[in-house]
């Protein structure tokens, strides 16, 4: 299996990043890590060895990115105007650093990201607000409410980086013709204590006639990377 170490300078950022690449081709997919999680957390996880022979078939080709949620979402240090600027810098850095690096080594018309639990906020409010960029996510158990991280605080950059808020409100054609070319796919367990922010976004991607899909597991599916990577080898194919 093809596996590449990458770190840079990143000047969005104000410094280094690091990320992991599997694989040689296929469908390219920005893997985004749980809570404060490192780039190497897919591989330390098992997910990588879950799907190794489909990665080393050229079927799939992993992007995994480092995180930056210890300085900005859960840095309870700053007020939370720098968290939420903090990470629009991270949101820079993906677009300009991460996304034309994934274009140099695979010409994929199709981009996909996916992510676990926070992870899949990532994926969510990442393929949101660019589908131009992004035309296909997976999250596993994902939480998309970011208003626990906010302290009572409150701004535009906040509404537009909380799905469900500024999504009830999308009326932009050019958006939601992306939206509805594109497509969604909310994962989660019947004892995963995400599965009510899965409904409820759900519920909001209907009525704008998204092209999504919801999946909730039974078989006892929780939060956590057992289950996570039964769903890989499901969806990722």
């Amino acid at each position: 299996m093809n596996r590449e170490y990458h770190k840079w300078f990143s000047g969005r950022l104000g410094r280094d990043m690091e990320m992991l690449i599997f694989g040689h081709s296929g469908t390219p997919i920005i893997v985004f890590p749980t809570s404060q999680g490192r780039f190497f957390e897919y591989e330390d996880r098992g997910m990588i060895a879950t799907l190794g022979d489909r990665i080393s078939n050229g079927v799939l080709q992993f992007f995994c990115v480092d995180s930056v949620d210890s300085e900005s979402w859960y840095n309870r240090y700053v007020h939370p105007r720098v968290r939420v600027a903090r990470h629009l810098q991270y949101e820079e850095y993906l677009l300009n650093e991460v996304v034309p690096l994934v274009r140099q080594k695979n010409q994929s018309q199709q981009l996909h990201v996916t992510g676990c639990s926070f992870g899949g906020f990532h994926a969510v409010n990442f393929s949101l607000r660019h589908p131009d960029v992004v035309t296909h996510c997976v999250s596993m158990s994902g939480a998309f409410d970011i208003l626990q991280f906010l302290d009572g605080y409150y701004s535009d950059d906040c509404y537009f980086n909380c799905p469900p808020h500024f999504l009830p409100g999308m009326d932009d054609p050019w958006y939601l013709d992306r939206y509805r070319n594109n497509f969604y796919l909310l994962a989660t367990g019947e004892h995963d204590f995400c599965w009510n922010e899965n409904e409820r976004l759900a519920d909001i991607m209907r009525s704008k006639g998204m092209s999504f899909r919801l999946d909730v597991w039974h078989d006892n599916t929780g939060h956590d990377w057992p289950w996570w990577e039964r769903m890989a080898r499901t969806y990722f194919y």
